[in-house]
């Protein structure tokens, strides 16, 4: 039986660790301009520090306002992977906030999306992970259910993979099939050195 809406799967196809720390540096900017701009997330999800991104997608599908499945993949993930919140946009219930943005970080967790909201904000503002939301509100979550991880999700209007490239800036984030990343990588870096 599929079980659609409470799926776990624990093994993703991650690139190789190299071609990721290749795209190091290079602005979000000339990425996407190398990916015919069409593979950054929406503008309306915004960095809430300075910290630069870089890392593969661990996804995570959620019902709006509930984290009960996030608790599950800050667990499950892996130190370089980015959390990738999918709670369809919905700014009444915050995901996440300082306590599980602290243990992502202490799990090496590289990054977190949430295409929802979030909230403590002054304390993610002065942490060192990058952490990327829609919106920001006091309000706590549910913890519920259902959600799924590791399944393609839409976040920001653009759809990821577990196991695609993200890498984020002041600007925004941009997404890369790992099938593509190696021409993407090679072209940015051409654009870098012009």
């Amino acid at each position: 039986m599929a079980n659609i809406g409470y799926r776990i799967f624990r093994k993703i196809n991650r690139p190789d660790k190299d071609l990721v720390q290749g795209f190091e540096g290079i602005p979000v900017a000339n990425i996407a301009d190398c990916m015919s701009r069409l593979a950054c997330i929406d503008a309306r999800i915004r960095p809430l520090n300075d910290a630069p991104l870089l890392g593969t997608a661990f996804t995570v599908k959620t019902r709006p306002g509930d984290n009960l499945l996030t608790h599950k993949a800050i667990e499950m993930a892996e130190p370089g992977d980015v959390l990738v919140i999918a709670a369809q946009g919905q700014l009444v219930n915050a995901i996440l906030g300082e306590l599980m943005t602290t243990w992502s970080q202490h799990r090496g967790i590289a990054g977190i999306i949430v295409d929802g909201a979030i909230r403590d904000v002054a304390a993610l503002r002065r942490m060192t992970i990058p952490v990327y939301a829609a919106g920001v509100t006091p309000n706590g979550p549910y913890k519920d259910g259902p959600g799924e991880i590791n399944v393609p999700v839409s976040c920001g209007d653009i759809s990821i993979k577990p196991g695609d490239i993200l890498v984020g800036d002041s600007d925004s984030v941009v997404v890369i099939d790992p099938a593509d990343a190696a021409q993407v990588l090679a072209d940015a870096k051409a654009v870098q050195e012009k």
